[in-house]
Parts: structure tokens; C-alpha cells; sequence
């Protein structure tokens, strides 16, 4: 069923919805969830029925802020996007989607000059079809793309997910963190929640609001608004001065200072 919303919308704020989409096979019935964003009634309920018919779960939306609702709601394994979206900047919301792990996106659009497949290719998506599209054609690019996602996460994801820092080591499949001689140090959910957040995202400046957004989901000491409690906790189990490895941004947030590799 079509959802739209009025709300205003941003890349940016689409781009903190999505860090918690899970794969398909995670789910009972392994089914991929396909979102189609797309401003063109016809074309975009012709394809949610197509690609219903051979097995996906498929969500509609019509503008940036309905497809970000969809999303908040059902999370998504493909977007397929005409970046020619009234009122917004198609080529951002691509660029959004694509860095968040497990999305894969596809621009389906009437802008199909080289130019516009660059753009959106640079912009960091999957595939670019210029309309009018095969439904075949997508559905082979869709697995295609699937495919190469699946393989894509066999080579990349370790045995074991452990980040070091400083002569530390968070263990994220055993919720763990070692200091240099191997002892652990007790981690409460909202402290290793905001750690995780910090060694996935190091040397970057994140907001409140981001931080709180990406520890979504662990037990709620991790989102209330102290998040400047967590922090000072989180310091002091490091045992490190205020801006040794958390670094205080002033008027903007914080910054996970050290190196950062995945073991």
C-alpha cells in the first residue's frame, strides 16, 4: 500500500533511519524487501507488481518523505530510485543510501544521458537504467546486484568482528572489551552501544542527535538525553584524559580521535 507523507526530508536524516536494516536472510521468510521510489504513479505500481509477482516484498512511495516513513518502519535491501523526485535532490538521497551496509540501490530514471549515469554511479549506486526499463532487465539487474552483495559480504566480514584502538579490543559478537593484557572491562548496554557507534565511525565529528540515533535499538540508558553522562562513564573506563580518544567538539559534538583497524 502507497504511503505519503508531507513532512520535510533530507538526505541526512534518511542517511541516520537506515543504520539498523538487517539482510533478508535474517529474516523468517528470507524474503528481499524492494522499495520503489518513484514520482511516476503508473510506472512505480507497475513495477511493485512485477516485482511482487516473482517474490519480493515491495513497499511504494511516491516522495522523499514517504519512502523515509517506509523505511523507519521496514527498513529495505534494494532501493530503486528515479533520482527526479519534486522538491528534492535524487542524486543525495543515492548517495545516503549507499553507504548504509546491506542497502543496495538502483536508479531507474528518465535522466539517462552519460552525464546522469555518472553522476549517479558516483553518487554510489549499484546500477543505473534509463527509462523506459525492461521489467526483465530490472529483475536480472536486481539479482545481479544481490549477487554481487552477497559475495561482497562473504570477502569483507570477518570471522569475528573485533576493533582495536589504543591498545584495546572491542569484540562486538561477544559484546566484550579487552585492554592491552587481556583483561575486560565491564561495559554497560548504553556505554557499549556509544563505543561501538564511536570505533565504526571513528575520526569523524558526530552529533548528539547522531549518537543517539545510532544507538537506537540497546537498552534505553544508551538514547536519554545524557548522552554527555555516557560519554564521561565511558572515559573513565578507558581510563583516558577528556579528549585523549573522545574528543570534544565545541557546538558540534564529539570525535573518536585514535586509528581505528577491524581484526
Amino acid at each position: 500500500m502507497l504511503q505519503t507523507v508531507s513532512q520535510d526530508f533530507s538526505a541526512a536524516q534518511l542517511n541516520s533511519e537506515l543504520h539498523e536494516v538487517e539482510t533478508a536472510a535474517s529474516r523468517p521468510d528470507g524474503r528481499t524487501r524492494i522499495l520503489v521510489l518513484d514520482a511516476d504513479r503508473v510506472f512505480r505500481s507497475a513495477t511493485g507488481r512485477f516485482l511482487a509477482d516473482h517474490g519480493f516484498l515491495v513497499f511504494e512511495a511516491d516522495s522523499a518523505g514517504g519512502a523515509r516513513e517506509l523505511l523507519a518502519q521496514h527498513g529495505a535491501d534494494i532501493v530503486i530510485l528515479d533520482v527526479k523526485i519534486p522538491g528534492e535532490d535524487g542524486f543525495a538521497i543515492a548517495r545516503a543510501l549507499s553507504i548504509q551496509a546491506n542497502v543496495c540501490v538502483i536508479i531507474v530514471s528518465e535522466l539517462g544521458t552519460e552525464i546522469d549515469r555518472i553522476v549517479g554511479l558516483e553518487a554510489g549506486a549499484d546500477d543505473y537504467l534509463a527509462k523506459p526499463a525492461s521489467p526483465r532487465e530490472l529483475l536480472a539487474r536486481i539479482r545481479a546486484v544481490r549477487r554481487r552483495a552477497g559475495k561482497a559480504i562473504q570477502i569483507e566480514q570477518p570471522s569475528s568482528t573485533c576493533y582495536r584502538f589504543a591498545g584495546w579490543t572491542l569484540d562486538v559478537e561477544r559484546r566484550v572489551l579487552r585492554d592491552a593484557q587481556g583483561n575486560v572491562t565491564s561495559l554497560s548496554e548504553g556505554e557499549f552501544s556509544l563505543l561501538r557507534t564511536f570505533v565504526e565511525r571513528p575520526q569523524r565529528v558526530l552529533t548528539r542527535d547522531q549518537l543517539l540515533e545510532y544507538a537506537r535499538g540497546a537498552h534505553s540508558d544508551a538514547y536519554d538525553r545524557a548522552i554527555d553522562t555516557q560519554i564521561s562513564r565511558l572515559r573513565r573506563k578507558l581510563g583516558i584524559g577528556n579528549d585523549e580518544l573522545i574528543r570534544t567538539i565545541r557546538n558540534e559534538g564529539y570525535m573518536f580521535v585514535p586509528k581505528v583497524t577491524l581484526r
